[in-house]
């Protein structure tokens, strides 16, 4: 049996993580998704130099309509993380918005080796693509889905009340 000393300090961190294990995740995604989307809203569409390099069935879809699409998820979305209101649904379609971008953006044009491809596998663009920051973003977005939010948030308290 483990000395009690070792592992008190722990016991507290794991009243707190039941709580709020996922705060930083959530707070961290809304901040990033919700900054993408405010670009969005402020600024052109340049969807349209993309779209053929969009995945199906958005390379079908307008690149107007998805511009508007990836637009309001980046800013709903990330209102519905900080809030814990339908966290699964919000990371969900937040990452078909991830995938897509790496897809039609991060993804490199052409690799023929996966030494080649780990090239890409950086923040920025050397003719390699760039596609490990979104990666991160799919990677945090994981434990939200499969697990949802903790106890500090809308989704807990509707639960427990309703």
């Amino acid at each position: 049996m483990l000395n009690p000393t070792l592992t008190r300090p722990f016991s507290v961190l794991d009243r707190f993580g039941s709580w709020g294990a996922d705060l930083p995740l959530r707070l961290f995604l809304a901040w990033e998704f919700f900054e993408s989307g405010l670009e969005k809203f402020n600024g052109v569409n340049w969807f349209t130099d993309l779209q053929a390099s969009f995945p199906f069935p958005f390379n079908l879809l307008p690149a107007g309509l998805n511009w508007q699409l990836s637009m309001w998820a980046e800013l709903v979305c990330p209102l519905l993380l900080l809030l814990g209101l339908g966290t699964r649904l919000a990371s969900a379609v937040l990452m078909v918005v991830t995938v897509v971008a790496i897809a039609a953006v991060h993804w490199p044009n052409e690799w023929s080796s996966l030494a080649e491809l780990a090239q890409g596998y950086a923040i920025s663009d050397q003719g390699h693509g760039n596609f490990k920051l979104p990666l991160i973003y799919l990677v945090a977005l994981l434990p939200l889905l499969l697990k949802g939010s903790g106890r500090l948030s809308l989704d807990h308290w509707l639960r427990r009340f309703l």
